[in-house]
């Protein structure tokens, strides 16, 4: 089996179905708040994305977005990804990854960190999705 798309790139990098997201998602359906279920995950892209999405404080939420944003990168790595190709929006393992994110661009902004904010953008782009497609998980 090819590992290469029809296109001749990267074959989409698809996260564990078992990481640490889900394990997030777990805890938050026992209705605990984002906070509340780091210590039970702290690698999750997904919390820490939740955390900033939910913050007033745009430093704090350019901090915990770019901490999801590691931690996803960790993942994405673990998983075969070698810096580039499709991170499919649609693999809901992928979902807290590509969600931190769109929040290091949005946070990035708010603090005046354009440069960096548009390099978010590009990465969604890059790993085909785009900003809109991944607010729309919100």
């Amino acid at each position: 089996m090819s590992h290469e798309n029809l296109l001749g790139g990267p074959a989409p990098t698809l996260l564990p179905a078992d990481g640490a997201d889900a394990t997030a998602r777990a805890t938050l359906a026992t209705g605990v708040d984002a906070r509340a279920a780091v210590p039970a995950a702290p690698a999750s892209s997904l919390l820490w994305a939740l955390l900033a999405e939910q913050s007033d404080d745009a430093v704090a939420a350019y901090a915990y977005a770019r901490t999801g944003y590691h931690r996803g990168l960790d993942a994405l790595r673990r998983a075969g990804w070698r810096g580039q190709g499709p991170v499919p929006v649609a693999h809901e393992p992928n979902q807290g990854f590509l969600r931190a994110l769109l929040a290091l661009a949005e946070a990035a902004a708010a603090i005046g960190e354009d440069d960096e904010a548009a390099r978010c953008r590009q990465f969604l782009a890059d790993c085909g999705t785009s900003a809109g497609e991944v607010a729309a998980l919100r």
